[in-house]
């Protein structure tokens, strides 16, 4: 890009300077400027010409540029230069950018793990030294090394980065483990169901590498169409050099003059034009709402797109629970109970031990002193306070039976809103019960109806179980959804759902959202997700903001809509200027006017894309 902008500058200096009787100062910059600008590119259309055996647009414009200055017309081929530079800098660090996607999976990738010997003595090793069959030990905090059994010891696993599941998952011995997955507490030991090369998380890795190595059929097209233009255009101009003298009688400097103004006219300034100015100024636009595009294709999908694919977890909702409901015992005080689960609480960093800590907080409901707590792995806790022994934890810990019973069977109508219901409970029964939920996005359910009124189908899919799934749909509002889904199963539904509808969006959040993000017709993050997909979408949601999704839409549309009118306009300027050249009534000043005034027009017809609507 500095080379572009620098070439650009010379430009403008040698062209005052020209007209300011220096012709040679401004001689010398202007050949400065053809080199610096120009250099980047003929590099890459010479190689790639030898390397794939094809002319392509790189060469075209070299030879309109050069054409153009052999007759005397300085500006125009170091414009033609300049504006191709700009083109070329921006698609180099488009290309740089996507790079970084897969390096920011692997950074996550487990690298050893801890091998049990049959002595029960510990050694660290490289996870791809571990065979299926081996023991490993994995420590509370760990990041889990292989897809395994627990063979012993009870815990709490956050599945996030596979599952998408907000809350962390209670495993005993007999639960299956995933390569990636974070231990939070309780040690376990696990036996290798698969080598490190077939892990989920590796799969999460390939899928990816998949999804990006896939052209889309645009640029197939766009490929193919490159190397038919530039055979044609060279080949008509070289008919041009000499069959004009010998069919119709011109002069040798009439044919090559001729030929050098279709070399120039025909030359695709102005489409490149008609495409690059309008982009920039839409992303420009969308940049100050909040909406990230990392490149105009992304942009000019989404108008087509006819599904958009939620994720539930921190995208439909905040990706935290908070306590919806709490219920005390009839006959107890609400404010000292909540002060007393609080207090229980207060020593777990559980995201539902957080949730109800934070609810205590906001109830301004005090604490108990001198409690003392004990964690159970993948049960609950265990308190004591003032001598009376307490139990804080799902139904099957403090009792099924009387969980069901309590408030008149609160737990059963709580269960079908998709809340977890945790309970509190004493030596005489239970005390009270906390129901929590992930709860919707405030503007979840509006972005929803903007994209059904935009005709758009709407589909969630998530990790998290049938029960909590179908209450957010429900609360949400969406066309349908999918719950229990592993990344592979959200990238096959993804599949199915474009070859059933057409061009599909996917928002996510999260590491399990990455295949899925790039499998999608345009992939959308929210701007505090994880960095894998921050890398992998093709749009980010700066200000994690749903609405922005309808505007995007909108901006796509009205984008898509100037492109063409610029992409018409430039082609029937460039068809009226070929045929006046061959019927000797245009010079090539004029050619080049109109050449470069259509340019100038599609480009201020580009700029109309900042303003706001």
């Amino acid at each position: 890009m500095i080379a572009a902008l620098l070439s650009g500058v010379l430009i403008v200096t040698a062209w005052f300077l020209g007209r300011s009787d220096y012709p040679t100062v401004s001689a010398i910059l202007f050949i400065s400027a053809f080199v610096i600008g120009g250099y980047a590119k003929a590099k890459e259309g010479i190689t790639e010409t030898i390397e794939d055996r094809q002319l392509n647009v790189e060469i075209l414009m070299i030879l309109a540029a050069i054409g153009s200055a052999a007759i005397g017309y300085w500006t125009e081929g170091a414009v033609l230069i300049f504006i191709f530079a700009v083109s070329g800098a921006l698609e180099s660090y488009t290309t740089e950018k996507s790079s970084k996607e897969i390096s920011s999976l692997m950074d996550l990738k487990p690298e050893t793990a801890v091998r049990l010997a049959t002595d029960g003595s510990a050694t660290t090793v490289g996870v791809e030294e571990l065979s299926v069959g081996d023991r490993v030990l994995i420590k509370p905090g760990e990041r889990i090394p292989i897809d395994g059994v627990i063979l012993s010891g009870n815990g709490s696993v956050d599945e996030s980065a596979i599952s998408g599941e907000s809350l962390p998952l209670e495993k005993a011995p007999g639960d299956e483990l995933f390569a990636g997955t974070i231990n939070m507490s309780g040690a376990l030991t696990a036996e290798v169901a698969k080598p490190s090369t077939d892990t989920l998380f590796q799969k999460i890795i390939e899928l990816v590498q998949t999804a990006q190595s896939e052209k889309s059929p645009s640029q197939q097209f766009i490929e193919r169409f490159e190397g038919s233009y530039v055979k044609i255009v060279l080949a008509v101009v070289a008919l041009m050099m000499f069959l004009p003298h010998y069919l119709v009688g011109w002069d040798w400097t009439t044919t090559i003059y001729r030929a050098m103004v279709l070399l120039v006219v025909a030359s695709p300034c102005a489409l490149v034009a008609s495409i690059m100015p309008a982009t920039l100024s839409a992303i420009s636009n969308g940049a100050k709402k909040g909406v990230l595009f990392k490149g105009g294709s992304h942009l000019e999908n989404i108008s087509s797109m006819k599904v958009m694919v939620f994720d539930k977890t921190g995208t439909l909702t905040l990706g935290k629970p908070v306590v919806t409901d709490f219920i005390v015992r009839e006959g107890l005080d609400r404010k000292e109970t909540l002060a007393l689960l609080g207090s229980v609480e207060s020593l777990s960093t559980h995201p539902l031990a957080l949730a109800i800590q934070a609810y205590a907080a906001g109830q301004d409901a005090g604490s108990a002193e001198g409690v003392e707590i004990r964690d159970i792995p993948g049960s609950g806790l265990e308190a004591e306070w003032q001598g009376r022994k307490f139990k804080v934890g799902k139904p099957g810990f403090v009792g099924k039976e009387e969980a069901h019973a309590f408030a008149d069977g609160a737990l059963g109508q709580l269960s079908n809103e998709g809340k977890t219901v945790i309970f509190m409970r004493d030596e005489t029964g239970i005390l009270a019960l906390a129901a929590m939920k992930d709860t919707l996005r405030p503007e979840a359910a509006e972005a929803i109806r903007n994209l059904k009124t935009l005709g758009m189908r709407t589909v969630m899919l998530t990790g998290d179980n049938e029960q909590t799934a179908r209450a957010i749909a429900r609360e949400a509002g969406v066309d349908e959804f999918k719950a229990e889904c592993l990344p592979e199963t959200k990238v096959a539904r993804l599949k199915e759902l474009e070859k059933e509808y057409g061009p599909v969006g996917m928002i996510g959040d999260g590491i399990n959202d990455a295949p899925a993000l790039a499998t999608a017709s345009t992939g959308i993050a929210m701007g505090d997700g994880t960095g894998v997909a921050l890398e992998t979408a093709d749009v980010v949601l700066m200000r994690n903001d749903l609405l922005r999704i309808p505007y995007a839409f909108r901006l796509s549309g009205r984008m898509n809509r100037i492109v063409r009118q610029n992409i018409i306009l430039s082609v029937a300027v460039i068809s009226v200027l070929i045929l006046s050249n061959f019927l000797q009534a245009i010079s090539l000043p004029l050619g080049v006017i109109g050449h470069e005034g259509s340019t100038i027009l599609v480009i201020l017809n580009g700029l109309r894309l900042l303003k706001d609507r």
